[in-house]
């Protein structure tokens, strides 16, 4: 139920310091954008989420939205892929192909980008547990097209920390899983100056039952777990806090989200400042990818998902993301379309072309209500920060179950509000009709896992074997020791060991994570 007061009233709006509450665009604390001409100077990118079968197959489809205005690639893999598994593993067996594309190898990965300069197209990966070999074969595909490190640009996940509270693609125990990401952090800074070693994830939170805040506060917290494993490592937080990128979800409650995006940004901003001292304004800067929630979807009335996932948007460019991705409105039943998938971008193109809401920074700025909800939101998610911090900090939180009783706990009520009627859903608890709607879905060909088996078992029989052997046995001894493991990966998909083998190696060196009994 929502038990928030029906209207807010001027003072809501000046509580505090105005100047340092809500301020200008482009200024600490950033609470209404991250640039002072936001959309007036550039759009955010357009992204579309796909990825699905073969990489010749999600090749075909990234030149499809390419060509239709997509200006950012977002790939999807498939589960093995995630955690680690080469396709012809027996625990792939079903799941080849069938959430996002099959990578088992260099080959694959060259595949996957044939065509497109990766000099010239942001790209960002959905990857997590196996986020260090993705990047290690996007660098490696960037050399053979003869495109430098430097000019490369992007986003990985890499947010492990999620997993372990709303997922569940994790491979090693987080300890171990914290030192790659901040091995990725430093070669990164290093040698990937333009791309973003992270996008930490409220999104995947949210879709398994978080509310708004809790979507805040979780995500900063994991954040901040990064940050302290990164500065203990060495980094400095005024360099890699600019490479710092995160990832939320727009759902359905329009005020509340627009208010939830500059509340998130308001708070990160002062926790760089205050807790770490960045003084860099970039580096103090939350910078964002927003997706349209998945969970708000129906099977019942699909069409209904096109006018869902248009709000949604409208509320997370309100909120001044940075990027966008629509959902499709078949994705409640299967992977979307070419035609669904086309629409969905569409619903971008008409909120930037359309609306005029792109001809005013922040037009929400100095609204009561938007003021009073970020306000809000921002003092509820504190607060929850402070709790995670008295139980000793994220990770103690994670092993003690904290986070993820917290989010089931939420999912259950919001489940049983629907169930009663309280929290609408239009379609499913209401206006619900008995017409049945029939529209097309994308089927997966049952051939894919075949041809992808053979083609993984082709690359182990063709390539050099003492040559792959070797650049495993260093990537083990450097799993050991404390060197930075980045470059062993490279030179092992190079040498064109498979995703499995490399996720193998280093699973005998740091054995892998059972799931915590909440």
């Amino acid at each position: 139920m929502d038990h928030r007061r029906p209207y807010a009233a001027p003072s809501d709006a000046s509580v505090g310091q105005p100047a340092e509450e809500i301020g200008f665009p482009g200024v600490f604390p950033f609470t209404r954008g991250i640039q002072p001409t936001m959309y007036r100077g550039r759009l955010w990118t357009m992204r579309q989420y796909a990825g699905f079968g073969s990489a010749a197959e999600s090749n075909r489809r990234y030149r499809y939205l390419l060509a239709h205005g997509v200006n950012g690639l977002s790939v999807a893999f498939d589960l093995p892929t995630q955690i680690g598994y080469d396709s012809d593993h027996n625990l792939a067996a079903g799941e080849v192909g069938r959430v996002g594309v099959a990578i088992d190898s260099i080959d694959d990965m060259a595949e996957l980008f044939e065509g497109i300069p990766l000099d010239r197209v942001s790209t960002s990966m959905t990857i997590n547990a196996t986020a260090i070999i993705l990047l290690a074969l996007y660098v490696a595909v960037a050399k053979r097209q003869g495109v430098a490190s430097a000019s490369l640009s992007g986003t990985v996940q890499n947010d492990i920390l999620k997993e372990y509270v709303a997922r569940g693609t994790y491979i090693f125990p987080p300890r171990a899983s914290l030192r790659i990401v901040t091995d990725m952090f430093a070669f990164c800074d290093r040698e990937l100056p333009n791309w973003n070693t992270i996008s930490i994830s409220g999104y995947h939170i949210r879709e398994a039952g978080s509310t708004a805040v809790q979507e805040v506060a979780f995500t900063l917290a994991h954040a901040i777990a990064y940050v302290e494993a990164a500065t203990a490592a060495g980094l400095d937080i005024n360099r890699f806090g600019q490479r710092l990128s995160f990832f939320f979800n727009a759902h359905n409650d329009f005020l509340e989200e627009t208010a939830k995006f500059r509340a998130a940004r308001r708070l990160w901003a002062r926790l760089m400042r205050d807790r770490f001292g960045a003084t860099n304004a970039r580096a103090q800067q939350l910078r964002f990818h927003t997706q349209t929630a998945g969970s708000t979807l129906t099977g019942q009335q699909p069409d209904n998902n096109v006018v869902r996932v248009a709000i949604q948007a409208l509320a997370a460019v309100l909120g001044g993301t940075q990027s966008l991705h629509c959902n499709a409105r078949d994705e409640a039943l299967a992977l979307p379309t070419e035609e669904s998938a086309k629409l969905a971008l569409r619903t971008q193109q008409l909120i930037a072309a359309e609306t005029g809401v792109v001809n005013t920074v922040d037009p929400c700025g100095g609204a009561y209500a938007i003021e009073e909800m970020t306000r809000q939101i921002e003092e509820q998610a504190r607060a929850l920060l402070e709790r995670i911090d008295a139980v000793g900090g994220t990770l103690a939180a994670i092993e003690q179950g904290m986070i993820q009783r917290d989010i089931q706990e939420s999912a259950y009520r919001a489940q049983q509000e629907i169930d009663r009627g309280e929290r609408v859903v239009v379609g499913v608890n209401r206006f619900v009709t008995d017409d049945t709607t029939s529209i097309d879905v994308l089927r997966i060909d049952p051939e894919i896992e075949a041809r992808q088996v053979a083609r993984v078992r082709a690359v182990r029989a063709s390539r050099d074997a003492p040559q792959w052997q070797a650049s495993l046995d260093r990537l083990a001894v450097a799993a050991r020791d404390t060197s930075n493991l980045v470059p062993f990966v490279i030179g092992a998909v190079e040498a064109r060991a498979t995703l499995g083998e490399i996720s193998d190696t280093l699973r005998s060196v740091f054995g892998e994570h059972k799931e915590i009994d909440v």
